[in-house]
């Protein structure tokens, strides 16, 4: 077994183990699968740590920023937001035989701008890393959406959650191209719930 590790909430190191169901044995997690429906984001609390499975987007702010053009020239996006989740990574690139290459969070204030109108139009989840401005906060709760954040310094072990990677569009972009994953037992805890509350100072 090989281990990966990061910085907690509580700015504490941390070790993960690929394949040691210990983490899950010893911490309340909830599964979810996606997209998420009303009553899951209504449930989620500041704090909750839980497991997506289902579809997820990619995105960093190159493509937000190209979404947001489209949205101000009056164009359709190129892909079906509403109700679904963005992961705020950009993969680095597989290994042969790997779906995915490492896919850590990207540091979610960049996309800060670009967001209340994402949320208006539909978007329910993000997964990212780190603050959000004021203003995401108050889009989110009047959405109804919520904020996820994961474990920087656990790229490689994220990436084994990715079972299926499918670009989408923008593939100029590389890496920060919108993709849609296919994830299991993707961990994350819920940093800004619908009611605005949160867990990151």
């Amino acid at each position: 077994m090989s281990c990966c590790g990061g910085i907690g909430l509580d700015g504490e190191p941390f070790n993960l183990v690929k394949g040691d169901d210990r983490l899950a044995q010893s911490i309340l997690l909830t599964a979810y699968e996606q997209p998420l429906t009303e009553a899951d984001i209504a449930a989620l609390q500041a704090g909750d740590e839980v497991l997506l499975s289902g579809p997820l987007y990619t995105a960093r702010d190159a493509a937000h920023q190209r979404l947001c053009r489209c949205l101000q020239e009056g164009k359709p996006l190129p892909v079906e937001l509403a109700g679904e989740t963005i992961y705020y990574v950009g993969p680095s690139p597989a290994k042969p035989g790997e779906v995915i290459g490492s896919a850590g969070p990207t540091t979610s204030y960049r996309m800060d701008p670009y967001t209340p109108p994402l949320l208006a139009l539909g978007l329910k989840g993000m997964i990212g890393k780190g603050r959000r401005s004021a203003e995401v906060v108050q889009a989110i709760r009047e959405h109804g959406a919520v904020y996820f954040i994961t474990i920087g310094g656990a790229a490689a072990l994220l990436a084994e959650a990715v079972k299926k990677k499918t670009p989408v569009c923008y593939e100029d972009l590389g890496p920060e191209a919108i993709c849609r994953l296919e994830v299991e037992n993707f961990y994350a805890i819920v940093g800004i719930d619908s009611r605005g509350n949160t867990i990151i100072r």
